[in-house]
């Protein structure tokens, strides 16, 4: 019953109130990343969500747009300006998936919502993780974030699409507000950005 009916309940409702409630937030760092960013704040790109339906995801942009002689856009690390650092230490720049939240292509708690270029790379286990709602959070999301390797982030992914319950939705809300507080697993060691994930290490 939770995860049919009051698992999207509480997400409208929670959404709806976080919006109002951090509006003046939204609306600074709005304004503050335009300046920063050189232009657009928000950063948008196509993600696969429930059964694998493609919707938009819309963040706060980290990296801006800044381009070589030849106008290829520079290297992720040279881009990923020091506004951008703190958007991503603090995870400022994941509020805005409040609205995709609000509108149904998202849940407070679920596994998160990757590249669409990922979906072919997925063994048959790993594509149960679209058989629910993604999240703004997740399981893996408490438990290692971007330190723990891609298998046992899609594992942690599928189980809890296997037994989706009220307190551990709960546990995992709480767990993240720690994680982030502590800035835990936001960067793997020598890198500046998640390594993207490339198909599954066979033995």
């Amino acid at each position: 019953m939770y995860a049919k009916f009051w698992k999207r309940f509480f997400d409208l409702v929670l959404s709806f109130l976080a919006l109002v409630v951090l509006s003046p937030l939204l609306l600074i760092l709005i304004a503050v990343g335009a300046v920063a960013m050189r232009g657009n704040p928000f950063f948008t790109q196509l993600r696969p969500g429930k059964n694998e339906k493609i919707f938009r995801l819309i963040k706060f942009r980290t990296m801006d747009n800044r381009r070589d002689e030849n106008g290829e856009l520079l290297p992720d690390a040279v881009r990923l300006n020091g506004y951008g650092r703190f958007l991503r230490s603090t995870s400022l720049d994941e509020l805005p998936e409040l609205f995709n939240i609000l509108v149904g292509d998202m849940a407070i708690v679920g596994p998160r919502p990757l590249l669409a270029k990922y979906l072919p790379l997925y063994n048959e286990r790993q594509h149960r993780r679209h058989s629910v709602r993604p999240g703004l959070t997740g399981w893996a999301q408490v438990n290692g974030r971007n330190l723990v390797s891609w298998e046992d982030k899609f594992e942690m992914d599928v189980r809890y699409t296997e037994n989706i319950r009220f307190p551990t939705d709960v546990k995992i809300i709480f767990l993240t507000v720690r994680s982030v507080f502590k800035k835990e697993g936001i960067h793997a060691e020598g890198s500046e950005t998640v390594e993207e994930f490339k198909g599954n290490v066979t033995v």
